[in-house]
Parts: C-alpha cells; sequence; structure tokens
C-alpha cells in the first residue's frame, strides 16, 4: 500500500510518501509545496492544489493522512491556515482517495513515543524509521511522520475489523 503524509500549512505544506508492506515501511519521495508568499491568497491556495495534484499523478497513492492543525492566537492567520487545510483535506479526496486526519500529538507519539517532541526529534526519529532516505525538511519529515502514523493505525484498524468480522461470523 501506498500512503501519502500532508502537513497543511499556507506557507509550505510538507508532503511524504511511503510504501507499506506489513510492518515493514519504505521511503519513496517526500517535499514541500511553498506557494508564493506574496501572492494573493487565492493564488496561493491555487498554488496548494495544483501541487499536490502533481504530486498525487505521479506517485498514485492508496490512501492519504493530514495533520490536524491548533488555533493559533491570531484569529486571521487561524483562518488562512484552516482555508489552506481545506485544499490540503479536499485534493486527495477528490483524487478518489480514503482521508484520514491525526492530531499533532497523535503523530508525534506514534513515532518518537512523547507527544511533545520537538521537530528535531520527529526528524530524526523518521530517519530512523525509513532508513536511507533524505529528508528535504522539517515540513516533509512532519508529513512522513504523519504518513507512518497513519501506516501504524490503518494496520491496527485492518485487524481490528477482520477480528470482528471472525467473531461476527
Amino acid at each position: 500500500m501506498r500512503l501519502i503524509g500532508l502537513d497543511p500549512g499556507l506557507r509550505s505544506t510538507g508532503w511524504g510518501i511511503i510504501d507499506v508492506s506489513g510492518n515493514r515501511l519504505a521511503h519513496v519521495a517526500d517535499g514541500a509545496v511553498r506557494p508564493d508568499p506574496k501572492a494573493p491568497l487565492a493564488s496561493r491556495l491555487r498554488t496548494l492544489h495544483d501541487g499536490l495534484m502533481e504530486i498525487l499523478e505521479q506517485y498514485e497513492p492508496d490512501e492519504a493522512a493530514v495533520e490536524e492543525t491548533f488555533v493559533n492566537k491570531n484569529a486571521s492567520s487561524t483562518l488562512k491556515l484552516g482555508e489552506a487545510r481545506g485544499v490540503v483535506l479536499v485534493v486527495p479526496a477528490l483524487a478518489g482517495l480514503t482521508v484520514a486526519e491525526y492530531s499533532a500529538n497523535r503523530v508525534k507519539k506514534s513515532v518518537v513515543g512523547a507527544g511533545h517532541a520537538n521537530k528535531d526529534q520527529v526528524q530524526h526519529m523518521v530517519s530512523r524509521l525509513l532508513p536511507g532516505c533524505t529528508i528535504t525538511g522539517p515540513d516533509a519529515a512532519d508529513a512522513l511522520a504523519v504518513a507512518i502514523c497513519h501506516a501504524h493505525f490503518a494496520e491496527t484498524s485492518a485487524v481490528w475489523s477482520g477480528s470482528r468480522q471472525g467473531v461476527a461470523r
């Protein structure tokens, strides 16, 4: 199964693609879509849309996972981030993918073991879980962490569904 993890942001939306086979994870690619910060909001959102569509077409993931965002103190910034997050959620949905969402604490806990880990700790553990990969930056590392988190939870969910079906029969 091929998964894409997405870390939404209006300045930089990180993305990371991994392949999952049982409990084995393999790095495929990662990066970030970076709209021009001086462009009007609508243009920046379109850049996110077009960039993510291109990535989905190129790598053809089976499922997507998106990190939930926290509310900022600045209401205007929160609203703009929410608009970017909306694009990040709808692009894989338009491509026909199932889209899961995970809180930042859940992602960090599943990758690092602590829900309040810092970016350096996340990047370090992603490198350990995906040996041999060269991560292009902190946003891409966060996106790969989201994909890894989804791999762990999707596997558990599949096992639970299978065992429930077995019991019901």
